[in-house]
């Protein structure tokens, strides 16, 4: 069943006007959480910069082999634990609480973080539209639009540890942070990659489950 639900969502998601400008989102996520773990950790964080195609980088400077470990595992686990958020809060029937939250850390990247003219405008559009949702929007299009968020971190968490995986095989130098942690430890980045595909795949399934546990009961 999650298999199917991933397929279909995916199909759907890059049918609708405008996927890629949603898409983002997951990025924004992941390198946040590199953002967030590298100051957690007494680093600094000089930028962070989102493109269109959905990429982004973010730039830090650390002291020691295990701090650096630790930042670059935590943009996939990050962008993935952030799936099953969004999930749990839809179960408890709280779209509400999660547009604020994806609200603010757009707010906070583009204050804080995000650097480049196309990131600085995605966070600032984003933010708006979905502040403006949560603000004004009726109940069914509030719950609609955070529908496609979810789903979107859905697909994407999964999507994005595959496409890693794949580059681990055919260009392991390109394999973003599965190639950093394989410079920086004794396993190599396809092993790395495998793994942020099955915390990916973990995820999914308890989001999915979470998916059908909210029931058709009063809102």
């Amino acid at each position: 069943m999650m298999g199917g639900i991933l397929f279909v969502t995916a199909v759907l998601t890059r049918l609708l006007p405008f996927s890629e400008f949603f898409r983002n989102v997951n990025t924004l996520i992941h390198e946040m959480a590199h953002a967030v773990v590298t100051l957690l950790l007494s680093g600094d964080v000089m930028y962070i910069y989102l493109f269109s195609d959905q990429s982004g980088v973010t730039l830090s400077s650390y002291s020691g082999k295990g701090t650096a470990v630790f930042i670059a595992l935590a943009g996939y686990v990050g962008s993935s634990l952030f799936t099953v958020l969004l999930f749990y809060l839809y179960a408890r029937r709280r779209e509400g609480l999660g547009l604020v939250i994806v609200t603010i850390l757009a707010a906070m990247g583009l204050a804080l973080f995000v650097r480049n003219g196309y990131g600085m405008a995605w966070c600032a559009g984003f933010g708006v539209l979905t502040g403006f949702i949560y603000a004004f929007a009726p109940p069914w299009l509030k719950t609609g639009y955070y529908t496609l968020i979810a789903f979107i971190f859905l697909v994407e968490s999964v999507i994005s540890s595959f496409v890693i995986l794949s580059l681990s095989f055919v260009k392991p130098e390109a394999a973003g942070d599965a190639a950093i942690l394989g410079q920086m430890t004794v396993m190599p980045a396809f092993a790395w990659s495998l793994l942020f595909v099955v915390f990916a795949l973990w995820c999914a399934k308890v989001s999915t489950g979470l998916l059908f546990r909210r029931g058709f009961g009063k809102e």
